[in-house]
């Protein structure tokens, strides 16, 4: 449990660090002059590179554990977080959004950890509730940032400086969390990666279990790039609106900064029950549909996201918005639940190397999301209605995912195992 809890908070911390900057941005265009292409690129900078770190940081927690890679990467992620504030340029500011983008690797390890630490019949719960938790950060950070920058504003400061000065917060925070992740939590149940190494526990990292073999392992599997698309359905979703919700009703509703920011903050917030409620049903589907009832819970969930985002694009009244932008969130945080209550079975051995895939798969999602909505011919609106429509052809990539009869049997006894249940085990086929 303590490295559950430190998991979604180093997550959450995380998130604060990434998208700090999006509930500003209105301040920071005025301030460096940026233009509206020009803001789309910084959002694609912001989640493109995290495609490639999410990629290396699987398989590097199949390397050296997910204790010393998640210390590693929040210790040099709030490097750039606090460097933004050195920005005095549209080149300088791209940039740090590349840099500060890494950070966002931190899902991978927390779905690692958390995926190592439970038993199957609660595992989706478990990583539904530690991403959900962490992602909570991009809602949490729409509503914390406008007030942090307000108070730093009282304190006689002007615009231009108050947003630099308000970014160090996130940036010091996630050096501290970095320093107590190392100390505070180990990498299994049953002990470090190292030590379980030395005691023959844990196969050595190299050779047939070696980092370029799981990653090879993973690459080969349809299924895994399946999912590598609906997550960026979700997931990419997801990033893409942190990144734009807070401008969108600033310039769409005429609203202040903070009151935008408010209700931007409210989509990320569904976070706190949301994921988790996406994790529980995929357990639930479990319990009588065996894996082919997480499949089935995730195509569900990932069709209504599309319906509902659909739906989103077309309100023009701020309640109306409101209300239908809340029910897009809770299935598109759903939808990522049901994903990774699937990721812990499709193969347990190159598991980091799933992950990273499965999770980078995210953020492409939010990079292809970007070039929507950085065109000046192309309205918000009109890019979160095209949006929707592929988020509803990607839910078809969740049928893809299919288990064999005997991996189907071997997890339903494993399930049946961990919750305690004796009755004789369901035939799946």
């Amino acid at each position: 449990m303590r490295a559950f809890h430190f998991s979604w908070f180093a997550f959450h911390i995380c998130f604060f660090g990434w998208f700090g900057i999006a509930p500003l941005m209105a301040i920071v265009r005025d301030d460096l002059g940026l233009t509206k292409t020009q803001i789309g690129n910084t959002i694609i900078a912001s989640v493109a590179i995290t495609v490639i770190v999410r990629l290396a940081i699987g398989v590097l927690c199949d390397k050296i554990g997910p204790r010393k890679a998640y210390s590693w990467l929040l210790c040099l992620g709030s490097l750039p977080v606090m460097a933004i504030g050195l920005a005095s340029s549209f080149e300088t500011f791209f940039l740090a959004r590349l840099a500060i983008g890494a950070i966002g690797a931190s899902f991978v390890i927390t779905q690692y950890h958390t995926s190592v630490m439970f038993a199957p019949n609660v595992v989706g719960t478990a990583n539904a509730t530690s991403a959900g938790w962490g992602n909570l950060g991009g809602g949490t950070t729409q509503i914390l940032m406008p007030l942090i920058f307000s108070g730093i504003l009282m304190l006689g400061v002007n615009e231009a400086l108050g947003w630099r000065l308000a970014m160090m917060v996130p940036g010091v925070v996630l050096f501290l969390v970095g320093i107590a992740y190392y100390f505070f939590t180990q990498d299994a149940p049953n002990g470090n990666f190292d030590e379980l190494r030395a005691r023959g526990e844990l196969p050595e990292a190299n050779g047939d279990h070696g980092m370029g073999q799981s990653f090879k392992a993973a690459a080969k599997d349809i299924r895994v790039w399946a999912l590598f698309v609906v997550y960026a359905a979700c997931f990419g979703v997801e990033l893409t609106i942190n990144n734009i919700a807070a401008i969108y009703f600033f310039d769409n509703f005429d609203l202040t900064l903070a009151t935008a920011g408010v209700i931007a903050g409210l989509f990320g917030l569904m976070n706190i029950f949301a994921r988790t409620l996406g994790g529980v049903f995929s357990d639930l589907f479990a319990r009588n549909g065996g894996l082919k009832g997480r499949v089935r819970w995730l195509f569900i969930a990932m069709l209504c996201e599309g319906v509902a985002l659909m739906f989103f694009s077309q309100m023009h009244v701020l309640a109306l918005a409101i209300g239908i932008m809340l029910v897009f969130s809770l299935f598109v945080q759903m939808a990522e639940g049901a994903t990774f209550g699937v990721v812990p079975f499709v193969n347990k051995k190159a598991l980091g190397a799933v992950a990273g895939i499965v999770g980078a798969g995210g953020n492409a999602g939010a990079v292809a999301a970007g070039f929507l909505f950085r065109s000046e011919s192309l309205s918000y609106q009109q890019g979160l209605f095209y949006l929707g429509i592929a988020v509803v052809i990607a839910s078809l990539c969740a049928l893809v995912v299919r288990f064999s009869p005997e991996v189907e049997a071997e997890e339903e006894v494993a399930y049946r195992e961990a919750a305690g249940d004796d009755s004789p085990a369901l035939s799946l086929r």
